[in-house]
């Protein structure tokens, strides 16, 4: 593993899968390992709110430069939520609005996480970091300004409840990138009339990656010798792409801009438009992400993000060209 932070020689590049504890806000704990473990380039694929734990994407040095590829994947939580109560931030963590009577049988209860299966699109919470006209929800909520009604188009792939022990109930869903699920949780209490917080929440995966892959914050932390063994290597970091390495000529090519042709590489008659891979370079390292498109008839590798130390080549490259 690579390690080119010219002022802390600890500075890693891969991912870390990091199982965050409740409490903690996302950055905190990033903050935590910045500074704790010398790692100052660091960042994330898909925050967490304080309350929520499980599997939070951390990613380190040149692997901040895939964060975009890595935030679009399905999510699977499993959580609880009680009836009878909403909050203005839709969970236990915020400021109780209203208490009402719990009518709703079980039965009816669990027709209703099932329901959250036929939902298109959601209200984006006041308090969270969606942001408008450049300032995140939050702040405005804060500072007890109007927040704009926002809503996103969600998609819940699976919803299934776990158990009911009226006024509260365990669930499992597995949903797109962005959806709220304490969101999911207040249309619920909504619909039953009588309203409802989420009081707890684990993200079991952000796929490709789950729990049974995530470490501890603490351990994290309190083994700094065993860090590098934990930091999946940049090369790896993408498990449901390609790996394809390049010849030095191939390479060389491929950072002076050129589209290479499928044909010239180790994919010839396997990639099909719209497949990924990530390039090495003859060593290992990688190299580029890269996506298949048909260029003038040709099926060639257009270069996504450069995963060396330059700035990645421009993308308005024909076959074999170079800038």
């Amino acid at each position: 593993m690579s390690r080119r932070n010219r002022h802390d020689p600890r500075q890693l590049d891969g991912l870390l899968v990091l199982n965050k504890p409740t409490g903690p806000t996302s950055a905190a704990c990033l903050n935590r390992i910045k500074h704790g473990l010398g790692q100052f380039k660091i960042g994330h694929a898909g925050t967490l709110d304080p309350l929520a734990q499980g599997v939070l994407l951390v990613l380190l040095g040149q692997g901040t430069k895939i964060a975009s590829y890595l935030t679009g994947g399905e999510k699977i939580y499993s959580g609880e939520f009680t009836l009878g109560l909403t909050s203005d931030t839709y969970d236990s963590e915020g400021k109780i609005l209203a208490r009402s009577e719990v009518t709703a049988s079980p039965e009816e209860v669990a027709r209703a996480v099932e329901a959250w299966k036929d939902l298109t699109e959601q209200e984006v919470p006041a308090y969270s970091a969606a942001k408008h006209k450049g300032k995140p929800l939050y702040s405005l909520a804060r500072a007890g300004e109007d927040v704009p009604v926002k809503s996103k188009a969600v998609t819940v792939f699976h919803a299934e409840p776990l158990e009911i022990a009226l006024p509260t109930a365990r669930f499992r869903v597995r949903c797109s990138a962005g959806t709220y699920v304490r969101s999911l949780v207040h249309s619920l209490g909504m619909r039953l009339g009588c309203g409802a917080i989420m009081t707890q929440l684990t993200r079991e995966a952000s796929l490709p990656f789950g729990l049974e892959q995530a470490h501890d914050l603490e351990a994290v932390l309190g083994e700094p010798e065993r860090f590098a063994q934990r930091v999946i290597p940049l090369a790896e970091a993408l498990p449901h792409w390609s790996r394809l390495r390049l010849s030095d000529t191939l390479a060389a090519q491929v950072k002076n801009g050129a589209w290479l042709p499928v044909a010239e590489t180790e994919a010839e008659g396997r990639a099909t438009p719209g497949d990924h891979a990530i390039f090495l370079e003859p060593g290992g390292s990688p190299l580029a992400l890269v996506e298949a498109q048909t260029k003038d008839g040709n099926l060639c590798w257009v270069i996504l993000r450069g995963l060396w130390s330059e700035e990645a080549p421009r993308r308005d490259k024909s076959p074999g060209s170079a800038s």
